[in-house]
């Protein structure tokens, strides 16, 4: 059984309705800041596969929706950038870009090392480290026939696609649990403003959603996405290859430091509509992406993948306690970039930032954080992995 796009929409907009619910009623759920896409999608996912089992009936759901709305999330995030920002964030990139690496060569010697405890091929344990968890199912496509063609790994691709699927929903069972350690042990604030101070409460968005403020928000996002699919065909014609989200960012990013600066605009920058529709795109494309999971297509690697990533998972928790929080401040900004780097840590960047925007909507906003965490980990990720990937293949020959 297979629903097309519109369906799967349409049943992806019910399913977070029904986190949310969940969420609000579930007192476990909010304390350990659980993103609602992840409560409902994973139930769904869980349902499905029990369908399967009994019936031998398998759900499929049509994604070509999906990122559309990653752009318009990453563009949204663009849009709220201003030089100010990313200024204040230069060092802690740079800092979280260093560390990042460090943990890609930790992580590779952690799934070689339990693969060969487990009796098992290393590189079923480099599948297993930065080629699928860090990297995603993406790259643990796009290395899958490097394994099986020059290093005999006929079963790379499934391996790697289970890895993938398993990570990503420890990577959203992570970061909510994080960040509450970390804010609580450590009674963690968001920095505010002098003007937050004198008011002793968050700023309120200048203005309410309304017919022309939603208008405005849509526009300029589009433009934002039209600018991002140029700067996306320009690279790939110069033979360099950015995730088109990435582009999007850097368009909105570009967008927001310079048309306001040409006149009088009513810029959708912190507005309610900008706010709502970022919030929403966010947590439709993840449910999509958690209920279409198909757990029965792996479930015969199920024992050394588990055993594997159990080890991954203590290790990337630990890393971002003990790590990440250090080097990035010690503050709530580094409590936020710790939940996000445990989703990109075992999943992907969607998964990094439902997490803190899990964390952001029950102790307060980190704008730092929302623009390093994806810039880490959709350009400098790629291209240090795939790095460090190749030196563990020359390694293990």
């Amino acid at each position: 059984m297979q629903f097309e796009s519109f369906s799967t929409f349409n049943i992806a907009i019910v399913v977070l309705a029904v986190g949310r619910w969940l969420n609000q009623r579930v007192a476990i759920l909010r304390d350990y800041n659980i993103p609602e896409p992840v409560t409902s999608g994973l139930l769904v996912c869980l349902l499905l596969a029990g369908v399967h089992s009994l019936t031998g009936i398998e759900v499929g759901f049509n994604l070509a929706t999906r990122d559309f709305l990653l752009l318009y999330f990453f563009a949204a995030i663009g849009l709220n950038a201003d030089i100010k920002t990313l200024v204040s964030g230069g060092r802690p990139l740079l800092v979280l870009v260093a560390v990042t690496v460090g943990y890609m060569v930790l992580q590779n010697l952690t799934g070689v090392g339990v693969a060969s405890l487990l009796g098992l091929n290393p590189l079923i344990g480099l599948l297993g480290g930065s080629v699928s968890l860090l990297g995603g199912h993406g790259t643990a496509i796009a290395w899958a026939p490097r394994f099986a063609t020059d290093h005999g790994v006929s079963n790379a691709l499934e391996i790697g696609i289970a890895c993938a699927t398993f990570g990503l929903v420890l990577a959203s069972l992570m970061g909510g649990p994080i960040a509450r350690l970390l804010i609580r042990r450590h009674r963690l604030q968001p920095r505010r403003s002098s003007a937050e101070v004198q008011q002793g409460s968050r700023p309120e968005p200048a203005e309410s959603i309304g017919y022309f403020s939603l208008l405005r928000t849509l526009f300029w996002l589009n433009v934002s996405l039209a600018l991002g699919e140029g700067l996306h065909e320009a690279l790939k014609a110069a033979g360099r290859n950015l995730p088109l989200f990435v582009c999007c960012l850097f368009a909105a990013i570009l967008l927001t430091n310079t048309v306001p600066r040409l006149g009088w605009f009513q810029w959708p920058a912190g507005s309610r509509s900008l706010a709502i529709i970022s919030e929403i795109s966010l947590g439709i494309f993840l449910t999509m992406s958690l209920m279409s999971l198909q757990l029965w297509t792996i479930a015969e690697l199920a024992g050394p993948i588990l055993t594997l990533l159990a080890a991954q998972f203590v290790v990337a928790f630990l890393f971002a306690i003990v790590v990440i929080f250090r080097v990035m401040g010690r503050d709530y900004e580094a409590a936020v970039i710790c939940s996000g780097f445990g989703g990109i840590s075992l999943g992907a960047t969607p998964t990094a930032m439902a997490n803190m925007a899990a964390v952001a909507h029950a102790y307060g906003p980190a704008h730092r954080a929302f623009i390093i965490v994806p810039l880490v980990s959709g350009f400098f990720v790629d291209i240090s992995n795939a790095l460090v990937i190749q030196r563990f293949l020359h390694w293990l020959g």
